[in-house]
């Protein structure tokens, strides 16, 4: 039982810090597109593009947000299953990159090492529930 709550609130904590990074920059998007673009030295040069910036960034961005607090609160096994996903598909694109167009800058190679590890871990943590759970005994 301890091991499980112990669980459970590492997993919650996790759910937040990924819900809590996603949510700064959408709140950015909306607030001002060019800052978000300005991370990777990029200028907005029209309204439709600062309009398609606060809809990916921002908008979509919240519901990721608001995707994972509901998940994180409703079936943490579904919120990690979604924020490895989430993670790893941000890894991978940046991936993807390195191969089509070549090495990435000092911003790129951050986020590649952030969003593996917290892919990792979201992963990590699914595997360490199912097992609590009986989830793997119920598959064997």
């Amino acid at each position: 039982m301890k091991t499980e709550k112990a669980l459970s609130i590492t997993i919650y904590a996790f759910m937040i810090f990924s819900a809590i990074a996603i949510a700064i920059v959408s709140l950015m998007a909306f607030q001002n597109p060019q800052a978000v673009m300005d991370l990777v030295q990029v200028n907005l040069p029209n309204t439709d593009a600062f309009s398609s910036i606060r809809g990916v960034y921002g908008g979509v961005g919240l519901t990721i947000f608001l995707t994972l607090i509901y998940l994180m609160i409703k079936d943490q096994t579904k919120g990690l299953v979604f924020a490895s996903m989430l993670w790893g598909f941000y890894a991978m694109s940046r991936l993807i990159t390195i191969i089509k167009e070549g090495n990435l800058g000092a911003f790129g190679n951050q986020w590649l090492t952030i969003e593996s590890i917290l892919c990792v871990t979201a992963l990590t943590l699914l595997s360490f529930k199912l097992r609590v759970s009986g989830a793997f005994k119920k598959i064997a």
